[in-house]
């Protein structure tokens, strides 16, 4: 089947990881996006070690399929390219801070007068209005303003870094693809965009959604390893094997608690499920002194066939030999660069990452840009 997006056209002018992982959804589903980056440096992500093949590993795994064109928004001819540009796009995705686009001249008003029809994803820590809009942040501060963060860690310790950039990811690139198809829905009936406005923080908070119910409903508040579902129950919890390396263990109904402790030689005893901290404590120790007897691989040969909702740990360096993934072709390769495929992707007909300006004769020539314009805008190092 035809992509779904196949014929859509995204401008991103975004730097780093949240708007590049939204626009390479984007670009899976089959868009064509083209990469809008200042000329002396670019996306700065692209120079963080480790590096391959000049570029950042993280860059590499970002920007395969994308296009680069260079434009210097600061002066007058980069904006006024940037304005012709956008008459032949349906999504321009930014992740300046709130204002920034205003003050260049090129904000959503000014884009919406050259294409009604445009969407504009504005991707910020704390969104486009409030008293932090333009507060500087990271990840790890957005959510621990969300109440993310404080959900995390052990009892009575301190909240732990969350593995991965949540509300990056999650709650920037994520919602912000979920926000422009849903504008881009809207647009095709209307004829009309509009701005879409993705604050990372309120991203992030939208995870708690299902506790805060749980406040609102006993005026308990949730807090670290007290919840069901973060550390609070010995049914739901990693533990430890002989040989270092740790098991998902999460049998929470009672048929796969059953099936478990069947598994491990274990009597059963449904009420444990629900038992209190201290039962809990108890059965988490019995469970981890068993479990501690035999290596990873073991105990997973174990529960192949158990159904008892348990499985092994895995390290980045591991993810791509594992059966279901290569089952499902999740890893593939761009030249010599390993890649992953977004859920919604593929693996084939892919190309690899953009040099620094690579495309932009090409995609202003695409634009309507004669060859004099296009000669002018290089001499003045806007393009190359």
């Amino acid at each position: 089947m035809e992509p779904p997006l196949r014929g859509l056209r995204v401008l991103d002018l975004s730097r780093l990881l949240p708007g590049p992982f939204c626009t390479l959804i984007l670009s899976d589903l089959g868009a064509r996006v083209d990469k809008v980056e200042d000329p002396h440096v670019g996306d700065y992500l692209r120079i963080f070690p480790p590096t391959k093949n000049g570029l950042s590993g993280r860059f590499n795994a970002l920007n395969r399929d994308k296009r680069s064109l260079c434009l210097d928004l600061k002066r007058p001819d980069g904006r006024a390219a940037l304005l012709r540009l956008v008459e032949h796009y349906d999504v321009v995705v930014e992740s300046f801070r709130p204002g920034v686009m205003d003050r260049l001249g090129v904000g959503y008003a000014e884009l919406a007068a050259r294409n009604p029809r445009v969407v504009m994803c504005s991707i910020s820590g704390y969104g486009q209005s409030g008293p932090y809009r333009e507060r500087a942040g990271h990840d790890l501060n957005y959510v621990a303003l969300a109440g993310v963060l404080a959900m995390a860690g052990p009892t009575g310790g301190a909240p732990v870094v969350p593995g991965v950039q949540l509300a990056d990811i999650a709650g920037g690139a994520l919602w912000g693809a979920v926000g422009i198809l849903a504008a881009l829905l809207a647009a095709k009936e209307s004829g009309r965009g509009r701005q879409v406005d993705v604050s990372m923080c309120e991203g992030a908070l939208a995870f708690l959604i299902p506790d805060l119910g749980n406040l609102d409903a006993n005026g308990l508040c949730p807090t670290r390893s007290a919840e069901l579902l973060n550390g609070g129950a010995a049914c739901y919890g990693v533990y430890r094997t002989s040989d270092g390396r740790y098991l998902s263990v999460a049998p929470l109904e009672p048929k796969f608690w059953a099936a478990f402790n069947a598994a491990i030689g274990r009597p059963c005893d449904l009420s444990e499920l629900v038992g209190p901290r201290a039962v809990q404590e108890r059965v988490r120790g019995e469970i981890q002194a068993i479990l501690g007897t035999r290596s990873r691989d073991e105990w997973e040969a174990v529960f192949a066939g158990a159904d008892a909702c348990v499985e092994p740990v895995l390290a980045a360096d591991e993810l791509a030999r594992h059966p279901q993934h290569a089952a499902r072709g999740l890893f593939f390769s761009v030249g010599d660069l390993t890649q992953v495929r977004t859920p919604f992707g593929g693996p084939d007909g892919h190309t690899g990452p953009p040099g620094l300006g690579e495309h932009g004769g090409q995609i202003l020539g695409e634009a309507g840009f004669s060859d004099e314009e296009i000669g002018l805008l290089r001499a003045g190092k806007v393009t190359r």
